[in-house]
């Protein structure tokens, strides 16, 4: 099992001793241990074990208890904390002062004493401090003997809870390059210190060589690869399309395509012991290349120095974002196409959050319901009717996206790794085709992956830019996969590359200027590509934005919605200008 970070429990208190103090220690003591129950019952890591608490041994009244549970949440791996009280506390003396921690602070809502005063105090001293913290405060009074989390607490809470572990499981860790620039994508010109000063995270790099060198060298795990290609053989090899895309001159023989399939396992097995490493090497002699990069994320350039003379990377880029292979159900890894970088930060933070597989798609077509009827003589309708954008890639994309996982009612889903059944795993393999590389985008050949998602799923499109002067910024659009006519399917679909995966996307409009109409959203979004997580996650996104000083300039998420630190308020009534001068004032957190 996997090493991960911890979230600190403080539960604070009054200091004066001989009989204020001791009538509350039982109270903040039971209010500490209701938070780290909901946190550890509710939230899980990438692998499936709960989100481990920690809580201080005692109360903390005066500023030496403070100090000795800040040791101990250090030596304990806490990565975030959240304070707790029910009553006035000393607010400089009781606060968490670790600049790294994503900070919350509870404040019960009750008439017998006052934990709402001791919250503005401390959010005060916090926010005069520089060290930014989110306030919890409670919508109805409870009374004293009460320890039960009302909703909207336990709402803000998880939320909190659910960012803040993501920002500390990337601290410390890598961002793989494999390769380098991508076709002069911007995304792909990997920034350090973006990585460095708001993430935590370093870059390593590694030439694409160093694959071939370990294919040609024999370096990698040789059981695992015969049990790889035994598998791909019989869930995916019996899917090979047609080879339709291209024109006679330029199909490869059955001979060379059987090569290409052998090829590409051994990439998708080297790729991922390049990110992680494999123990499996140091037996075999190779302790260096045992090691891996200790990489969260990576990317895969591949274009074009590679996939002119090389298959291309959609096979391992797809398996490995994909929620299981040939030794079973796992947990997703996230390797951003193209090495576009920034969505590759994207799919990260959608990924962290939901446990998840990640879509990485081309924000590829706007069609208008006016296009739509001109070219196929028909109508969208539903949630469609609006208009559609088309997301679609060469087939570098989850499996997952497919949407043949199955909830208990039946409705198409994107599951956490551990709720994943075989059947799950089986319908996505059957759904999807592996049609032989277009030799005009990839001449080294190759197999890219084919299916259409279902309909009906919530997902959410995010993407992260770079602005010059500015730093980064962040783009959400809630909304829902939607299935179309099979006919417009088909006529839209053949307008553009029909060997590649495609998902149709529908944003939620509103009144905000970048939502008034799909046109809008297409028109506002920043860059070429996008990263498509399920479930609508606009809130915490947003909320985890605000923790690494990243603001959001474009989004769809309700203003009531909207949780970011408390002192944001204090930059103007405007939600987003503020965001922005908040995240401008504090600059990023590891700088």
């Amino acid at each position: 099992m996997k090493k991960y970070p911890k979230i600190g429990i403080r539960p604070t208190i009054d200091g004066r001793q001989g009989g204020v103090r001791e009538s509350l220690e039982e109270k903040t003591m039971n209010l500490a241990k209701a938070v780290a129950e909901l946190i550890s019952s509710n939230l899980k890591n990438g692998d499936g074990s709960p989100v481990e608490c920690v809580i201080a041994d005692s109360t903390i009244g005066r500023v030496a208890e403070s100090a000795a549970y800040a040791e101990k949440f250090e030596r304990e791996g806490v990565g975030s904390t959240i304070t707790v009280t029910s009553c006035w506390c000393y607010g400089a003396e009781t606060m968490d002062m670790n600049p790294h921690y994503p900070k919350a602070v509870w404040g019960f809502n009750g008439t017998e004493r006052p934990g709402a005063v001791y919250l503005a105090a401390v959010l005060a001293g916090h926010a005069q401090k520089g060290l930014p913290a989110f306030g919890i405060y409670g919508h109805d009074v409870q009374d004293l003997d009460d320890n039960t989390i009302p909703e909207d607490v336990s709402e803000k809470i998880l939320r909190f809870a659910r960012a803040a572990q993501a920002v500390a499981t990337m601290r410390g860790k890598s961002y793989l390059s494999m390769g380098s620039v991508s076709m002069g994508i911007a995304g792909s010109i990997v920034n350090p210190d973006f990585f460095q000063e708001y993430l935590g995270m370093r870059n390593e790099s590694i030439d694409l060589t160093e694959i071939i060198r370990r294919m040609d060298e024999g370096i990698y795990d040789h059981e695992e690869y015969a049990k790889a290609m035994a598998w791909t053989e019989k869930n995916c090899k019996t899917n090979e399309g047609e080879d339709f895309k291209n024109r006679p001159e330029k199909r490869k023989t059955r001979e060379q395509k059987d090569a290409d399939w052998e090829f590409i396992v051994k990439m998708t097995i080297i790729m991922r012991d390049l990110m992680t490493g494999n123990p499996k090497l140091k037996e075999m002699g190779f302790k260096e290349e045992a090691l891996g990069h200790n990489a969260i994320a990576a990317g895969f350039q591949g274009q074009r120095q590679w996939t002119d003379f090389y298959p291309n990377g959609d096979y391992p880029e797809a398996l490995l974002n994909t929620s299981f292979d040939w030794n079973g159900i796992r947990e997703a890894f996230v390797v951003a196409t193209e090495n576009d970088a920034c969505n590759g930060v994207a799919m990260l933070f959608g990924h962290l959050l939901t446990n998840r597989a990640q879509i990485f798609s081309d924000v590829r077509t706007y069609w208008s319901p006016e296009a739509v009827k001109r070219v196929t003589g028909k109508e969208l309708s539903g949630l469609a009717a609006n208009g559609i954008i088309h997301l679609i890639n060469s087939g570098a994309t989850t499996l997952d996206g497919s949407g043949q996982s199955l909830d208990a009612a039946g409705n198409p889903v994107m599951k956490e790794p551990w709720n994943l059944t075989d059947a799950d795993v089986e319908n996505c393999l059957k759904a999807t085709t592996w049609y032989p590389a277009d030799r005009d985008y990839f001449r080294g050949g190759g197999f890219s992956s084919n299916f259409l998602s279902k309909g009906g799923m919530p997902v959410t499109m995010m993407r992260l830019n770079l602005i010059k002067g500015l730093g980064p910024v962040l783009q959400i659009a809630e909304g829902w996969t939607v299935e179309i006519d099979p006919e417009i399917h088909q006529k839209l679909n053949m307008r553009t590359d029909p060997t590649w995966p495609t998902t149709w996307f529908v944003p939620r409009l509103c009144e905000k200027p970048a939502f008034k109409d799909v046109y809008s959203v297409m028109n506002n979004w920043g860059a070429n590509h996008g990263a498509i997580s399920y479930g609508h996650i606009g809130q915490d996104l947003i909320t985890l934005a605000s923790m690494l000083r990243i603001p959001v300039c474009m989004h769809n998420v309700e203003d009531n919605e909207i949780f970011r630190p408390a002192v944001w308020n204090a930059f103007g009534m405007d939600k987003e200008g503020a965001d922005y001068r908040a995240c401008t004032t504090y600059g990023p957190i590891y700088k």
